[in-house]
């Protein structure tokens, strides 16, 4: 697949419409710059949107995704078969924000719970000292994985993984 060709289509497609990349934006409730990235081909639209997008401007899914017109149409089966794939994408996206919400949760708690530790007047013992470090440990590693995951450095890691080991 080539996403610069896929991003020419649908900017032709867009253009076909008279609709700006604004209007684009709102159809499919995304950020006009999220609409520009398609159309440069520095980024693609989740599935679920592509299957949409097909729909919207009447084209094949397959055409959207080579980047040009054919003469045969999607047909139901192949529809219904990328829904329950975007469906397994969202409810995944779904699984590790709820992950990482309660990651900083504890994140935060941990936090304040070190913040309190430190305030307070307390008798410098090795369970005091434990408690301090073993929190500021925890806020300093739920940051990190954070920053892991919302930079989309996990699949990253995942995949030099993979070719460290061979399996890739």
């Amino acid at each position: 697949m080539d996403q610069i060709k896929t991003g020419a289509f649908i900017k032709k497609l867009r253009n076909e419409k008279n609709l700006t990349q604004e209007q684009l934006a709102e159809r499919f409730n995304v950020s006009r710059r999220t609409v520009s990235r398609w159309e440069t081909g520095s980024n693609m639209p989740d599935l679920d949107i592509l299957v949409e997008m097909a729909d919207y401007f009447d084209v094949d899914l397959r055409e959207l995704l080579d980047g040009e017109r054919r003469s045969e149409k999607m047909d139901e089966e192949l529809k219904e078969t990328v829904l329950k794939v975007a469906d397994y994408s969202n409810a995944e996206k779904e699984r590790i924000t709820k992950d990482l919400r309660t990651l900083f949760a504890i994140g935060i708690i941990a936090l304040v719970f070190n913040v309190v530790l430190n305030r307070i007047e307390l008798t410098s013992t090795f369970r005091v000292g434990f408690l301090k470090g073993a929190s500021f440990g925890f806020v300093f590693v739920a940051m990190v994985f954070g920053l892991i995951y919302t930079g989309g450095y996990m699949s990253k890691l995942t995949s030099a993984k993979r070719r460290l080991i061979g399996k890739e």
